[in-house]
């Protein structure tokens, strides 16, 4: 069960890495239009970002089951 462990938690650390090469794109290829976005990100209501939220979750949970 150990070893099951930390294989789950070795896969969620190269995940989050990935995450963070991902996210890093975009402000590293065009800074202007970064800050632009996140600028007019912020005057976006809390629901709005919530349902955002919740349909990336539930995409990106449906994409990891059918990837299996």
């Amino acid at each position: 069960m150990s070893e099951l462990w930390h294989e789950l938690w070795h896969e969620l650390w190269l995940a989050f890495c990935l995450v963070l090469v991902i996210e890093g794109i975009i402000p590293f290829l065009y800074p202007h239009r970064w800050r632009s976005m996140v600028s007019q990100l912020a005057m976006v209501n809390d629901k709005t970002l919530r349902a955002f939220g919740l349909a990336s979750m539930l995409i990106g949970t449906a994409l990891l089951i059918l990837s299996k």
